[in-house]
């Protein structure tokens, strides 16, 4: 079968490798689309630890097309996505109920196999299904989703609160979205794209902004400004240095800023400890998808999260690397790669 591999840091190909043949408790899955993450560029340029060689590609689904023995769920032909994050069950932090902070993390798509390839095999347990006339490529937008959810779980988010959310990019836009259904009643979306910022204002956001025009921050907290004082929770979904610094600066006196944007590792910014202090200012940060993965499921399926509107291309595994290689297109907000046909 083909396959999208990264051989090595800066190394990444179309191969043709063994169809996987799914063991005790697996199941094999025909991949129907996978989305191409800001995470699948850090690990190409070594900025986020992976383990090559390896199969990129976490965020997927398909139809399960044969099932390892011991499987009791999953029958062939059912339409599922996966839950890439495998915890161990057996350390400190999984005993205490975190799976996301597990010593022994592994992931589908960064240290195991993924979804950048015509099939996959995955441990049961990952597995959660999706309805049966779901549009085949809105299956992929489970994975980001179940991480938004665990970064609004995180906010404490209350009906009639007001929110800030941080880049227009898919994690902004589902995060949006959440924001509205956990009854935020003003939602502020940032981002540099009027596109987006049009898009934004469809899916639920009350007020969108420019960053590129002037001081965003006295935009917002001004007495004139869109949330005069700041917001009760502020989400930063764009992971560049500037949303960064700026999330606790846009949040109110009491409130809380919520990290969900990827950096680089080993990149750096300025925090000023005493606004934090003197505000009482909680700074969030919120990784992966702890038992939400589930939850994601049922919203995809139940189509009260819109995500069509969120996909930009649909491209075969031919043209994956040179995707995924390259930064993202002005105004993208998710490619999705379908192995069999666009």
């Amino acid at each position: 079968m083909k396959a999208v591999r990264l051989e090595a840091t800066g190394k990444l190909q179309l191969c043709e490798i063994s169809k996987p043949v799914p063991g005790p408790g697996e199941l094999l899955v025909r991949i129907e689309a996978c989305g191409i993450c800001g995470t699948d560029r850090h690990i190409f340029h070594g900025e986020f630890p992976s383990k090559p060689p390896v199969t990129l590609g976490h965020e997927f689904a398909g139809i399960v097309e044969a099932v390892g023995s011991g499987v009791t769920d999953f029958l062939p032909g059912m339409r599922v996505t996966g839950d890439p994050n495998i915890s161990c069950g057996g350390c400190e932090e999984c005993r205490r109920g975190r799976l996301n902070l597990c010593r022994r993390l592994q992931a589908i798509g960064i240290h195991r196999d993924g979804g950048f390839a015509e099939y996959v095999c995955m441990p049961e347990s990952q597995a959660f299904a999706l309805p049966t006339d779901l549009d085949p490529l809105h299956g992929a937008f489970c994975e980001p989703l179940a991480c938004c959810i665990h970064g609004v779980d995180l906010a404490g988010l209350r009906t009639g609160a007001s929110a800030i959310v941080l880049g227009g990019g898919v994690i902004g836009l589902l995060t949006l979205q959440l924001a509205r259904l956990a009854g935020a009643t003003r939602i502020v979306l940032v981002t540099r794209s009027a596109e987006k910022r049009r898009l934004a204002e469809s899916l639920g956001a009350t007020a969108t902004a420019d960053p590129g025009n002037g001081d965003i921050v006295a935009r917002i907290i001004a007495e004139d400004g869109l949330l005069p004082g700041g917001a009760d929770v502020v989400f930063e979904c764009a992971g560049v240095a500037e949303t960064m610094q700026q999330a606790p600066r846009l949040a109110r006196r009491g409130g809380t800023a919520v990290i969900l944007g990827v950096m680089p590792q080993g990149a750096t910014i300025e925090i000023e400890p005493f606004d934090l202090l003197f505000r009482e200012v909680a700074l969030i940060s919120s990784f992966v998808n702890p038992f939400t993965h589930g939850r994601a499921a049922d919203l995809i399926g139940s189509g009260r999260i819109k995500v069509e509107p969120l996909i930009s291309r649909r491209i075969g595994l031919d043209e994956a690397p040179e995707s995924i290689t390259n930064s993202a297109r002005g105004g993208e907000i998710r490619v999705l790669v379908v192995p069999n046909g666009k």
